[in-house]
């Protein structure tokens, strides 16, 4: 019997109560008994008799419905709707599901959709019958509607314009401006003048301004203001023009609207060259009023910040950015020059500082050994001593603890860099690949992926794209975004089809999507022979083969394994030692087996990972201490932010098989898989708020 009818009271506050505490998967029939101030015999009672379900039946029904709900109205998954109506067990609410509405809550859209379709044609039918019996003024209808679609269209372009005003991305790229002055050799101020502009509209967080490293090879491209947009996906861009004639620069500016290809405003400019930093900051914050930008007073503060009251120290600045920007050693030393320059007129000059100790850390960069480790780190120490507050300074001190592999302390400098410049692309990449490796963080890892390809993809050729995109996916797929991974894997492959790490993560998407263990190894295998010198998917395979019990395969690709790591001197994936040993011991091979266990507990030894309880649980399940492997697990459960890979392989592995009779099993597996999808239903929320998913 269903229970859509609640004309009844006490059906009707039973329902409100449950409906209240929907997301509690506590919250039973004893709760529900309390709530109504009733004892328990009562109300399984009074629910048997009015609608013939039992007391759980019933709120299970309204949980179901409730779900129904919310998979029409909202973009969450099956899984994420599951613990919003207190299912811990996605997999269970699906069997509930599906025998409750007769199809599994993927196809509910369609199936509501088909209903719906049936309903208007009943009802169209019906409404034509009636037509045929009812004299109508037919006449004063036809004015009636004329007088409605008048004013429809009357206000419709004023609706439209602020509706798609409302709804636009705020997104923002600056052209390369065009020098006019007849003196070329004054292509790096107009050039200065448009990167502090840029630089202006970086501080606003409202905005997506894409980077200069993005925009620079439209410099003299053929393509129009919209294919421009389009490869750059934003909705808005910056042409300019300007001219220095001795003391004085004039600059004209237009802000073109994308999709319409169409100026929205532009003005001229004349200024002395002493006030070129009013003139920078005017350009700034009239584009972003504009395109109708939040700024904040703090960012209007940022924005009038000078960053030297010395016109001649600034002029050296920007010819320093110049020659930084030739990305070679020689434009980096004469960089070094100009910016010392700078210096000699304004000795607090923070950014002049700041620049010559990025450029130093560009100096040693992939060097072994590093010759300006000191020079950095009393350039970047000098930036912050006469300003704080910026992220130049910032970025430098950051990039003294990422030479000295110092990347923890690297972190907070970087990310308070982001408070002052929430656009500034290159520190969103560098934080991006350190939540990847050196300090993994699967949610911040995949937060700065997804802010750094907004902000600065088309700086790179289509192999870095490749990369780029394979990153993005990696961090997707590990946070439970298997379809949107599938997404991005294609780009890769798009950029670079021989991009040798695509196929192999491509490969593990899928079984993300299916399940499918033995597809996932026969691809893996196909991929192996097209070099079998690649140790990840040589240990790759071999687990494959572990999981699937086949200790023979197994032990042939992890002695293979263990050969590659001799041969190349490296350790690689520690962890897997366990899996080596119990595979060894399977295939009768005590000595061996007893070798890699010990080399698995000196890794436990050292491990401070999130990963620890449950690498501890393995070791207790070799040594067969269930109980404690229990404990351990349940420990594990309460992590944040562990792999979405954890949750797919975890059932595979013949150790944890051996709790399948523990009577804890089943709720220790359960709460690990909720804790997984409580993160990723919350990083989701986060995502979506700030427009990155």
């Amino acid at each position: 019997m269903a229970i859509n009818n609640t004309s009844n009271s006490f059906l009707s506050e039973a329902k409100s109560i449950v409906l209240d505490n929907i997301s509690n998967e506590q919250f039973g029939v004893s709760e529900l008994a309390d709530k109504m101030n009733t004892s328990r015999s009562s109300l399984l009672r009074k629910i048997k008799k009015q609608t013939n379900l039992s007391a759980s039946q019933y709120i299970r029904e309204i949980r179901l419905q409730k779900a129904a709900e919310l998979l029409l109205e909202t973009e969450y998954t099956a899984s994420e709707i599951a613990f919003e109506v207190g299912f811990s067990n996605p997999s269970y609410f699906t069997k509930c599901y599906r025998e409750y509405y007769g199809y599994p809550p993927g196809e509910t859209k369609t199936k509501k959709e088909e209903e719906w379709n049936v309903e208007q044609k009943n009802e169209k039918e019906t409404k034509e019958t009636g037509i045929k019996n009812k004299k109508v003024n037919k006449y004063i209808i036809a004015i009636t509607t004329i007088s409605i679609i008048a004013i429809i269209y009357f206000f419709k372009d004023q609706f439209t314009s602020f509706q798609s005003k409302a709804n636009k991305d705020k997104s923002v790229a600056f052209l390369p401006f065009k020098n006019l002055s007849e003196d070329n050799s004054n292509l790096y101020f107009i050039n200065g003048v448009m990167e502090s502009s840029l630089n202006n509209l970086q501080k606003i967080k409202d905005l997506r301004v894409v980077s200069r490293t993005s925009t620079e090879k439209y410099r003299n491209t053929p393509k129009t203001v919209s294919e421009i947009a389009d490869e750059l996906r934003v909705n808005y861009l910056i042409e300019g023009s300007g001219q220095k004639i001795e003391n004085e620069v004039l600059i004209s500016i237009q802000l073109i609207d994308a999709n319409k290809d169409s100026p929205i405003w532009s003005e001229q400019y004349k200024y002395e060259l002493d006030n070129v930093f009013e003139l920078q900051n005017t350009i700034a914050k009239k584009i972003a009023f504009a395109i109708e930008a939040n700024v904040t007073p703090k960012e209007l503060a940022l924005i009038d910040k000078k960053p030297t009251e010395n016109i001649i120290a600034y002029d050296y600045y920007l010819k320093g950015l110049e020659n930084q920007n030739e990305q070679s050693e020689a434009g980096l030393l004469k960089a070094i020059s100009n910016f010392e320059n700078a210096i000699e007129q304004d000795s607090k000059y923070a950014n002049a500082y700041a620049q010559i100790a990025i450029c130093y850390y560009y100096l040693d960069l992939n060097k072994i050994e590093k010759k300006y480790l000191d020079n950095l780190n009393e350039y970047a120490d000098n930036a912050l001593l006469y300003d704080s507050t910026s992220e130049l300074p910032l970025i430098a001190k950051a990039l003294y603890y990422l030479n000295i592999n110092e990347f923890k302390l690297a972190i907070p400098y970087l990310e308070k860099a982001l408070d002052y410049n929430p656009n500034a692309s290159s520190v969103v990449l560098i934080l991006s690949d350190l939540y990847a490796r050196v300090v993994p963080d699967t949610n911040e890892y995949l937060t700065y992926a997804l802010k750094g390809i907004k902000l600065n993809i088309e700086a790179n050729d289509s192999i870095a794209k490749s990369y780029i995109y394979l990153h993005l996916s990696n961090a997707l797929v590990q946070n439970g975004f298997a379809k949107k991974a599938f997404e991005y894997i294609n780009e890769s492959l798009k950029y670079n089809p021989n991009n040798p790490y695509s196929p192999y993560l491509k490969y593990f998407i899928d079984y993300a999507n299916n399940k499918d263990l033995k597809t996932l190894t026969s691809k893996l295998l196909i991929e192996w022979k097209k070099d079998t010198t690649r140790t990840d998917i040589t240990q790759e395979l071999a687990k494959m083969y572990y999981f699937q019990e086949d200790y023979n395969n197994a032990l042939f690709y992890y002695e293979k394994y263990i050969d590659l790591l001799a041969t190349n001197e490296i350790d690689l994936y520690p962890a897997e030692n366990i899996k080596i040993a119990y595979t060894y011991n399977k295939m009768g091979f005590s000595q061996k087996a007893e070798q890699y266990l010990n080399k698995y507990k000196d890794y436990l030894k050292k491990d401070e990972s999130i990963y620890k309880e449950a690498s501890l649980a393995m070791l207790y399940l070799y040594e067969n201490k269930q109980d404690k492997a229990i404990n351990a697990y349940d420990k594990f459960s309460l992590q944040d932010d562990f792999q979405y890979w954890i949750l797919l392989f975890i059932k595979e592995d013949p150790l944890l098989k051996q709790l399948q009779n523990h009577p804890k099993y089943e709720e220790t597996i359960e709460k690990i898989e909720m804790q997984f999808w409580e993160n990723h239903k919350k990083l989701k929320r986060t995502l979506e708020k700030e427009k990155l998913l």
